[in-house]
Parts: structure tokens; sequence; C-alpha cells
């Protein structure tokens, strides 16, 4: 061999061993197919439109019993609380989030721990509903995440190291971040989360390779959004639907996320609910009819131009709304049997809710819980038809101002359905959605906006509507809204389901247990008990043959903080923060 060669051999080997292995980069084309693939999942949802489905089979309900458990990593420490994160896969290694806005890289095949990143958080954070995290994003050579003070953080796959750190609002003023950010065309897609502080929800994108903003898209009517740092467009008409200047502390946080529609090039984002609660307070002088009370973009999902952050359009769920039902539930773009675009969402209000996927528009809406109260349904436009006489009560019309008249409404303010992600099979056409039987007592009451102060004027109790159970998994007919089955669970569920094609749906209790039923019947075909609640999303991918499922486990969130009578039901439940990795060993795939 040359002498010459041989040097240049002898250098790139030396290079190598210094620098460890070469990683491959994440690229645009590596997300879109990320639903198809089976060797990583590289995005919250499983795909950019949150399907949360696998192609695998080689676990199917067969087998399934012989899924054992490989690994466990535990997040450590006294920093338990609840982890409602989704784990992601790439080149042999697991990124995962924890509470108090951490994040780890654990080796895939002996679980053992690359790195850790843990954010210094300052003090005076005010998340609402606990200190969780709910996934990352990788691209190029980055993975990216959100933590508490509302700022997102780029970090170097291989080794941890802080690439940019960026803030997306002003903590001090009620604003955090829980989300996982959302990627497409290398910009880094985020929302805010806040909405019980009047703050503005927002969306905003930055180039992923160096943290710059590119545009912003407040949500709330009469904010301005801004492309390349300067102003581009109104959102909404100033005072079409918000009286005076209740606008400018509006709401509207868009705390869960995106999803990405590639089909129509649209990012579709929720919206949450207005501020303040008290829906008399918004809307003192409008009209019940028509839109002027509405209290636009709150409460709706919204389809945005993803270069230049411009609304296409919006579908409000809930208009007045005055229940915190809330709005941003995820909508996940799917083809329904006659070869029809769609969207799906389940609404924490209670009603599932198809949409056109080329406008947003309304096609139909059917409840999914069993007792909705504060609507007698909805119209041929997507409308509610309110039961006024569910709305809490007028504080001015009380003898002493202090306190409305109290209603009992269902389902409760953590809704019908909560942050807690469906799935969609595209072998079956069903979703499976993790809904919540229970209602609650709500008034209304006088409140003045204050910088970081709650911004609620509303008071509540949450109670089961049933004896023997509040969670209940319900696989759902997009078409005809017909329950196919319903698993009910004692307590509420509170996590994340994934449907794969071996016609499986995984999901998790907070009693502890993880489950797989089967996709057409919902009989239980296997589980484990964990140890802690689980709240986490299980992802599954492939190596060598063999069939991955993971999950975290780790009791907590917004139930035991804000359930009232329910969380009294479920204090017992131990804290946790354990990633839990599954297999179904090659010599036992076919000893079914």
């Amino acid at each position: 061999m040359n002498r010459f060669i041989m040097a240049a051999c002898a250098m790139v080997t030396s290079a190598a061993m210094a620098t460890g292995p070469v990683w491959a980069e994440v690229t645009e084309e590596d997300l879109a197919n990320d639903a198809a693939s089976t060797g990583d999942v590289l995005t919250n949802g499983m795909g950019r439109d949150l399907q949360r489905f696998s192609p695998l089979t080689t676990l199917n309900r067969d087998n399934v019993d012989n899924l054992v458990p490989v690994w466990a990593f535990s997040f450590g420490g006294e920093k338990q609380r609840g982890q409602e994160t989704q784990p992601l896969i790439h080149d042999g290694m697991m990124y995962v989030t924890a509470s108090y806005s951490r994040i780890y890289a654990i080796d895939l095949e002996t679980g053992k721990e690359v790195w850790q990143y843990d954010a210094r958080l300052p003090e005076g954070i005010l998340p609402c509903c606990d200190v969780i995290n709910r996934g990352g994003a990788i691209y190029g050579n980055n993975v990216y995440f959100g933590t508490l003070d509302a700022r997102i953080v780029a970090l170097d796959l291989k080794t941890g190291d802080v690439v940019w750190n960026k803030k997306i609002a002003d903590y001090k003023e009620g604003y955090s971040y829980t989300a996982a950010p959302l990627i497409v065309d290398g910009l880094v897609i985020t929302g805010n989360s806040g909405g019980e502080f009047g703050i503005v929800g927002e969306v905003q994108a930055r180039d992923a390779e160096t943290g710059e903003t590119v545009w912003t898209r407040p949500v709330i009517e009469g904010h301005m959004g801004t492309l390349n740092g300067e102003e581009s467009t109104m959102t909404g008409t100033l005072n079409a639907s918000w009286p005076g200047d209740m606008w400018k502390t509006g709401g509207g946080a868009t705390w869960l996320g995106g999803s990405y529609d590639a089909d129509t090039d649209t990012l579709v984002f929720g919206a949450g609910n207005p501020a303040p609660w008290n829906s008399h307070l918004r809307n003192a002088g409008a009209p019940t009819e028509g839109n002027a009370g509405d209290n636009l973009y709150a409460a709706s999902r919204l389809g945005i131009d993803p270069a230049t952050g411009e609304i296409k359009w919006h579908f409000q769920t809930t208009p007045r709304e005055g229940w915190d039902y809330d709005g941003v539930n995820e909508v996940i773009a799917f083809t329904d049997a006659d070869g029809n675009m769609k969207y799906a969402t389940a609404d924490r209000n209670g009603f599932f809710y198809v949409l056109n996927r080329e406008d947003g528009a309304f096609i139909d809406a059917f409840p999914f819980v069993k007792d909705i109260t504060w609507a007698e349904g909805i119209d041929e436009n997507g409308r509610p038809i309110f039961n006024e006489d569910n709305r809490p009560g007028n504080p001015a019309d009380s003898v002493d101002g202090a306190r409305g008249e109290m209603v009992f409404a269902s389902p409760s303010f953590l809704g019908g359905k909560n942050w807690m992600p469906m799935a969609y099979s595209q072998n079956t056409g069903l979703f499976y959605v993790p809904s919540n039987e229970w209602g609650m007592d709500i008034w209304d009451e006088p409140v003045t906006y204050k910088a970081g102060a709650a911004y609620l004027g509303a008071g509540f109790t949450i109670k089961p509507n049933y004896e023997d159970h509040i969670g209940s998994l319900k696989a759902i007919d997009p078409q005809t809204g017909e329950w196919m089955w319903e698993y009910q669970n004692e307590a509420p569920l509170w996590g994340g389901v994934m449907t794969t094609a071996g016609g499986l749906v995984f999901f998790g209790t907070p009693e502890g247990e993880f489950i797989a039923l089967d996709d057409t019947t919902g009989e239980k075909l296997w589980s484990f008990q964990t140890g802690s609640g689980i709240v986490g999303q299980p992802v599954t991918w492939e190596a060598d043959g063999e069939q991955y499922v993971s999950v975290v486990s780790g009791w907590g969130g917004a139930v035991p903080l804000w359930g009232g009578e329910v969380a009294k039901k479920v204090n017992y439940l131990n804290q946790g923060g354990t990633v839990w990795t599954f297999k179904l060993p090659e010599a036992l795939a076919m000893a079914n």
C-alpha cells in the first residue's frame, strides 16, 4: 500500500477514535418518513401527523404475552412528579425528557446513561399542571426540548452540550413551556403554556441551526404577528369578538404543540382556554348570537402556513367558552375508507370532531363521553347548541357580587379528554381515545388581571360521574361516531395511546399497569406492573429483527393537583420516574 494512503488511513482511524462513531444526521426526509420507518422514532407522535401507529407486525395478538422487560432506567433523585414524556429513538440511542426540565441520552442496548442535561430553572416559575415535560425533537445533529421557564434548548446529540438556548416568553408573567417541539423544513416550531395567567397564546418558528426567530403568530385577535424580524399581519380583526381591551390578556395558550399535514403543507395547532375563565367578564354586553362574543381564536384549532406563520383557517370548538374546555387537543390527519382526507380531534368539551383537511371546515361531531350537560349537541355548522342553564352564573347577578350561581357541569374542566394523545390505526380505521367520565361543581367569581398572578375568576370541584370507573379507553369509528368497544379503568386515564399493525393497542394506567389490548375487541392480552402510575406515551421500534416497546412510568400531572374529589381517590398512588423497555425475543416471536 502506498505510504501516503497508509498515512491517510491512519489519520482517519485516529480521528474516528478521537471523535467516536459517525452519527447519522437527521434530515427533513427522515422526519417526513418517520411514521413508516420502523428502526427509529424521530418525532413526537411517531410521525408528524400524530397517528401513533406503527406498521410493525412482529409483535402481535398471538405472541404479545411473550413480551418481556429488558432494562429499566431510573431518572433518580428526588425529582419525581409527573412523567408525561415520549421517548425518541435514533442511532442506537434513546432521548427522553423528564420532570423539572431534564433530558437523558440512554444506550438502547444496555439501558445505561450516556449523558444528562438539567436545565437551570429560576425561582418563581409558574407551571400550571405539574413540572412535566412531554418530549423532544431531533433534527440534524441536535435534539431540542423546552423548559419550564419558557425557553427552547438545542443540544448536541452526541454530547448533550448546549448548541443554543432561546427565550420563548417571560416566565415571570406566567409563561412556561411543556410540549415537544415540532420541526418542519428546518424550522423548530413551538407553542407556549400559561393560559391560567392571562398570557397570550402564540406559535413561534426558529431556525434550527441558529435558534433565531423566523416568524411569530399570536392566536388571539388584535395581536400582531412577525416575519423575519418585522411586523407581518394582525391576527383576526381587532374587537370583532372581544370587547374593549380584554384581548390583551386573552389566554389561548398553545400549550400542547401541534401537528404537520404534509399533504396540505399546514401546521395545525390548538389554542387553549380564553382568559379569564369567567365568560361574563369577557363578554359583558356582547350578544349571545353570532360571533361577537366568541373570543377568537381561543378554544380553536388553527391551520398555519409553516413558511410565514399566516393563519390559513380556523375552527372554534367552544365559542364563548366558560368551563375551561380549552381547545388544544391534538389534530390527527387521516384518510378514510373512501379516500377522503380528514382531520380528527377529540375535544375537552366531550365531542369528537371530524374536519376537512383543505380548509378546516366542519364535517361532523359525536359525543365520546357518556354525560355532556353544557350543550345539547353540535349544529350543522359545528357550533354547540348551548344549554345556557348549565353555564356558571354571573357574579354580578348575585346579592353581594362575590360569587355567581354554581352549576354541575359535565365533563369536568379537565375534560372528556385532556392532553393525553389518542391513536389511529390504519388497519382498523378506528381512533383509540383515552377519556374520562367526570363532572364538576363550578362557579364564577370576580377577578382582575395582574401580571404573574392566576387569572381564573372561577372556583370548582371535580367529581366522578360513576362509582366503578372514571377512565375509559374507547375505540371510535370516525365515520359514524360509534363506540366499537370500551375499556373502563377505576382511576382517570392520563397517558398516551399507541396502536400497531400487529393488532395491538398499548396504554398505561395511574395504577401502574402497562397494557396491551386487542384493537378489534378491546380484550386485554398482556400487562406489566411498572410500580408507579403511567402518564407517559409509549413507542415501538425494531432492531436486529426484534421488536421493542418503551414507556415512561411516573405518576403526576394535573389530576393530583386539580382533581378535587377525584384526587382524593388516587392519593395513594406513588410518584416515580422510570423508563421501561420491553422486547419480544426472536426465539419467542413464533412461539404461539
